[in-house]
């Protein structure tokens, strides 16, 4: 009998990711707080970053808080935001949030290393790429796998896929 595999990726849903940008732009349009701040949020570089416009720091990080709770309401992880500092840039501040998708490096191996340490014996991790493929005999230790992983406080969204 083959073995039975899955995938640890970290990917986001840009179509949720979208639908969440554009209620906080709703929002943001109808909030008696926000009218006359400037307050604006886009994309930047084509979905891998959002730009955040406003008169003042604490406007900006409101609009950010405001983003992040649509981004919970959709389903999506907070730890795919990479949120920087508001900088004043002439009149206004902006604020840079990058996406982050897909596991690094350090990060996989991190992953394999507490698959390694704290898993069942049968069970292998290796790295492909972006992405990390764990292959077993028995699928109840790929449920083991998944539920541990789950259960640690790692620094990046994970999504478990290509179960078989």
């Amino acid at each position: 009998m083959a073995d039975s595999s899955f995938d640890i990726v970290s990917k986001i849903d840009h179509q949720e990711a979208d639908n969440a940008l554009n209620q906080t732009v709703k929002e943001i349009g109808h909030r008696f707080d926000f009218k006359g701040t400037g307050a604006a949020i886009s994309w930047s570089g084509g979905q891998k970053a959002v730009e955040i416009r406003a008169n003042s720091e604490e406007r900006a990080n409101a609009v950010l808080d405001v983003f992040k709770e649509k981004l919970i309401k959709r389903g999506l992880s907070l730890k795919i935001l990479d949120a920087g500092e508001p900088k004043l840039s002439g009149k206004e501040y902006r604020l840079m949030v990058d996406l982050k998708e897909g596991i690094d490096q350090e990060n996989a191996k991190k992953i394999s290393k507490i698959i390694r340490d704290e898993g069942p014996k049968g069970v292998k991790a290796q790295i492909q790429g972006d992405e990390l493929r764990v292959s077993s005999k028995k699928k109840d230790e790929l449920q083991e796998v998944i539920s541990m992983l789950k259960g640690k406080d790692l620094d990046i969204a994970l999504q478990f896929t290509n179960y078989r």
